[in-house]
């Protein structure tokens, strides 16, 4: 059984920047790791599905991880996200991320998702590494659902100690691995941080999910962490709208480009088609609802209870 790292804190899932040509703009990428660790995070998560992965050619996968991992230089973790077709293509990615210097990886299940396939696919992708591995649970973006008894399995017995966990109810499936697992498992929050302070509540090591105000994230953690539950409590209702703005299906990716595009880390709001841009009307009723919790997405902000 292999031993990892404990991981807590916050690892926002992160977007990768374009340049207007459509081609990766590195030098974002750069800025963009170098503006979450000024956030205070604890870790970035690279490659997500948020992140566009699956748009991107092998090339500029590789490109991007080297970029994050050489920015990051050891200052905060590097997760990288892993998904294909089959069990093969998945250890492709990973051997690769570990190659490049990526501290963990969170793999997506495969088709056609019966818990023995769910299974092997994980205990093989985490015996080709020695990386710790994330199990992905994201049933409305992958079309496959992962039994709460098999993730607690698979951490009891050291395949995955971590848990990206975004299968609604949340809250009822946390319960249920965290009492199966024994301990043995870390479990990330994630659609859009929508219920980050529950999640904490009932036992969650941290929050992976992309917002495009990462100091926000921080603040709500750190404060819980330190024991100050209501100071945590406040700032989540206080962000709570802009939460559930900014986690629009079809738009989300491109509503935190244009912030990070505002605030001086990215150089364009670029979304790969075939997404669509965000309309102008949409782009200022997501700067009103900003203003309503107290930030201002042109400047570096955070929520002060």
């Amino acid at each position: 059984m292999s031993q990892h790292p404990t991981y807590t804190g916050v690892h926002p899932i992160v977007p990768t920047p374009f340049l207007d040509d459509g081609e990766v703009d590195l030098a974002s990428v750069e800025r963009l790791v170098e503006h979450q660790i000024a956030a205070g995070v604890q870790g970035i998560a690279i490659l997500g599905f948020m992140g566009e992965a699956h748009k991107l050619r092998g090339a500029e996968r590789r490109s991007v991880i080297e970029a994050a991992v050489a920015t990051a230089a050891g200052r905060i973790v590097v997760w990288v996200g892993i998904r294909a077709f089959g069990t093969a293509g998945s250890i492709e990615q990973v051997q690769e991320a570990e190659a490049l210097g990526a501290n963990a990886v969170f793999v997506a299940p495969i088709a056609p998702g019966t818990p023995a396939v769910i299974e092997r696919h994980y205990r093989e992708v985490a015996a080709a590494t020695a990386l710790p591995v994330a199990i992905h649970d994201y049933p409305s973006e992958f079309g496959i659902t992962i039994p709460a008894d098999l993730i607690a399995r698979l951490a009891n017995d050291g395949v995955t100690p971590y848990l990206k966990a975004e299968d609604p109810p949340v809250l009822v499936k946390q319960r249920r691995i965290l009492e199966q697992a024994r301990g043995r498992i870390g479990i990330f929050g994630g659609l859009g941080g929508q219920w980050v302070f529950e999640e904490l509540v009932n036992g969650a090591a941290g929050v992976m999910t992309g917002l495009a105000f990462p100091e926000v994230l921080v603040d709500i953690v750190t404060r819980y962490q330190a024991g100050d539950e209501d100071g945590a409590a406040a700032v989540f209702d206080r962000v709570l709208p802009l939460i559930r703005y900014e986690f629009q299906p079809g738009i989300g990716v491109a509503l935190r480009k244009h912030v990070f595009e505002r605030r001086g880390v990215f150089s364009t709001t670029n979304v790969r088609p075939p997404s669509p841009p965000v309309d102008a009307a949409t782009i200022e009723e997501f700067e009103a609802v900003a203003r309503r919790v107290g930030l201002d997405v042109a400047v570096p902000g955070s929520v002060r209870v």
